[in-house]
């Protein structure tokens, strides 16, 4: 018998009236195990229990805090190997970038520990004689935590690790698909002394318990990471109650590679950024914009780097590029091949389920070319390892279609051009920008977010989280 991972609710862990079996993608003969899936009253019971952890939680010591967060990220980081493989059985990454988000996770840990002991305020004087103005800042409250399943820790952590820093109470819905990782997170955490009720995990599908928690009247913010789609519903639903809200949702980032660009690096920086994660990233880059001078050597070398690229198992050894999460992933990513074939691209290499030795959702990475960016594969989001190579003239072409789109996460160029380089990050339409790297991949120790249709709020990670997870409150005093 598989043993029932519960729920975490008010410091106890307790059954769901249901539960899900998570199977992994590389060998969905192999099951992870059975989590138990939350009732809409248990949502309430948790928001009830978050609110009396929350008294206590914001009063408690900054060492105290200091000391929980930081023995969280380290036991992270001690079990980044055991972990990590627990995450790429379930989300399907290749081992070496499960241990890695493992890893990183533990670091946003001890980032927000030394974040707790930063707190510095304001003292000024009134512009009125005799009167001292403070101005400090306090927990918004209890924070609904909904994240998705393409980094089932990291981008979980970057949203649990400050809200409990600056003194809120947490109430976390993972994405269902990937229930093992959060389960395990929570685990770690509900070994430490929190007051009961500051951290609970709900587990259970969007359409109910998501719902349930972005409609109380009862939670003070909502931090979202997942599709516009469902960002737009959590934006209504939050906005009905005037509950704060931030929301990190679609991507179409682009990769220009210009006229003066090392191919070689180029090529690295497109197969990193596109294929990646299996392409299941916010920030991959599935635009490559290439100047005409270069398209074609450009495409040859990224043919031969497709060629060598190992497509497997997410835990055997030398895989680059493991299975897409799921059945329905894997179906979308194979319609989205046969719209860009009817829009009239051409697809040189992939784009095919690959049938591995054992039972799981493979493809091989899709490389278009001949598209224009106003082709639906060039301008939604596919989540999928699939890239489009859109031909332009030369510069001013390029950063003219990079900015021809909805959404605005990340951008990339490859140059050995300052004038280019300086040109590029000031005039591209996105919250980050990337030079000579690839468009996957940030620090973070500072702010991450896009623009137009890519977020909405406040920014996330570094100091900038603060602008989330606390209020401001400006004190008069006449001594």
């Amino acid at each position: 018998m598989t043993k029932l991972r519960e729920l975490y609710i008010n410091g106890d862990w307790v059954e769901g009236g249901q539960s899900v079996t998570n199977v992994n993608p590389s060998d969905t003969a192999d099951v992870i195990g059975e989590y138990a899936q939350a009732s809409v009253d248990q949502v309430h019971q948790a928001i009830k229990a978050a609110h009396n952890g929350l008294a206590e939680w914001r009063q408690s010591g900054l060492e105290e805090r200091y000391r929980i967060l930081m023995a969280i990220g380290d036991e992270l980081i001690a079990r980044k190997d055991e972990l990590g493989r627990l995450l790429s059985r379930e989300e399907g990454k290749p081992l070496a970038e499960g241990a890695g988000e493992i890893y990183r996770s533990g670091q946003f840990f001890h980032y927000y520990a030394a974040e707790v002991l930063r707190q510095i305020d304001e003292r000024v004087d009134s512009t009125r004689p005799g009167i001292e103005v403070e101005t400090y800042r306090e927990p918004v409250g209890v924070v609904g935590v909904i994240s998705p399943w393409n980094f089932p820790m990291a981008t979980a952590v970057w949203k649990i690790a400050p809200a409990l820093a600056f003194g809120n109470a947490v109430i976390f819905k993972p994405a269902n698909l990937v229930p093992a990782s959060a389960w395990a997170l929570t685990e770690i955490i509900s070994r430490q002394p929190l007051p009961a009720g500051t951290f609970n995990l709900i587990m259970g599908s969007g359409s109910s318990i998501g719902d349930a928690l972005i409609s109380s009247e009862q939670i003070n913010a909502v931090s979202f990471t997942g599709s516009l789609e469902v960002g737009r519903r959590v934006a209504a639903a939050t906005a009905g109650n005037l509950v704060k809200c931030q929301l990190e949702m679609g991507s179409k980032n682009a990769l220009i590679v210009a006229d003066d660009a090392d191919l070689d690096l180029a090529v690295e920086a497109a197969f990193a950024g596109a294929y990646s994660g299996t392409g299941q990233k916010c920030t991959a880059s599935s635009r490559l914009i290439v100047t005409d001078a270069v398209h074609d050597a450009f495409v040859d070398k990224l043919l031969k780097r497709l060629a060598s690229a190992v497509v497997g198992g997410a835990l055997d050894e030398g895989v680059q590029i493991g299975p897409v999460v799921d059945q329905r992933q894997l179906e979308s990513n194979l319609e989205w091949i046969e719209r860009g074939k009817q829009e009239g691209a051409r697809l040189i290499f992939g784009g095919k389920r690959i049938q591995d030795r054992s039972e799981g959702y493979f493809m091989s990475p899709a490389l278009f070319v001949d598209t224009r960016n106003d082709m639906s594969i060039n301008r939604e989001e596919m989540f999928g390892p699939i890239a489009c190579v859109i031909r332009v003239r030369d510069y001013e072409e390029a950063i003219t279609t990079l900015n021809d789109t909805h959404f605005g996460l990340t951008a990339g160029i490859i140059t050995n051009s300052l004038k280019i380089a300086s040109d590029f990050k000031k005039r591209a339409e996105t919250g980050c920008v990337m030079v000579n790297l690839a468009t996957a991949g940030t620090d973070y120790h500072v702010p991450f977010g896009g623009r137009k249709h890519s977020s909405f709020g406040p920014r996330e990670q570094g100091r900038y989280a603060r602008e989330f997870y606390t209020v401001v409150k400006t004190c008069y005093v006449k001594p």
